[in-house]
């Protein structure tokens, strides 16, 4: 953990009913001082959305060699590499060849995060997807974090239904391919 890193709990019910994941979860998650609220917002929803056995977070924005959020098998090897924001191309390429999945989740404006990566070469670029939500989603649900949150999470249909802290909000999870 970095050295003036905030920790925040997370009470979580997590509800996915289209990948059949229900699971209630009690994380502690840093936030690194250079990460913004809506960053860490949505390195914890990639974590909920992507949730399996083996995942775990990692240093974030502080880890040079490692996505936000990694998923490994028993073996230690690395299974899913979950990248959060807009990664360049040269990690996304790394991950891709190491990982057997690779993923984006973006609190970005999904179109400008894709057109940085045009013409460049990643490994397995067509199997990428990129995440994404409504505009201003995260930035509502980030207004209602707090050290410690209570969270209802789910999914139906590709709809997020989010409660925070007493705020409820919803959005879509877009996805689209990054190339």
């Amino acid at each position: 953990m970095a050295t003036g890193a905030m920790i925040h709990t997370f009470e979580v019910q997590l509800a996915d009913v289209d990948r059949g994941v229900y699971e209630d979860l009690r994380l502690r998650v840093a936030r690194h001082p250079s990460e913004t609220d809506v960053y860490m917002l949505t390195r914890m929803l990639a974590y909920c959305l992507e949730y399996e056995e083996g995942i775990v977070f990692t240093e974030g924005v502080a880890a040079t060699d490692e996505p936000a959020v990694l998923v490994r098998d028993l073996t230690g090897r690395v299974t899913a590499w979950i990248e959060v924001g807009a990664p360049d191309a040269t990690r996304l390429h790394y991950g891709s060849k190491l990982a057997d999945r690779t993923t984006i989740y973006t609190q970005r404006d999904p179109a400008r995060v894709v057109l940085q990566w045009a013409g460049k070469t990643i490994h397995n670029a067509d199997a990428i997807v990129l995440h994404s939500f409504d505009p201003g989603f995260i930035d509502d649900a980030a207004a209602a974090l707090d050290r410690r949150n209570t969270m209802t999470l789910s999914v139906t249909e590709g709809q997020l239904y989010l409660e925070l802290n007493g705020t409820n909000l919803s959005s879509a999870v877009h996805q689209q391919p990054i190339q």
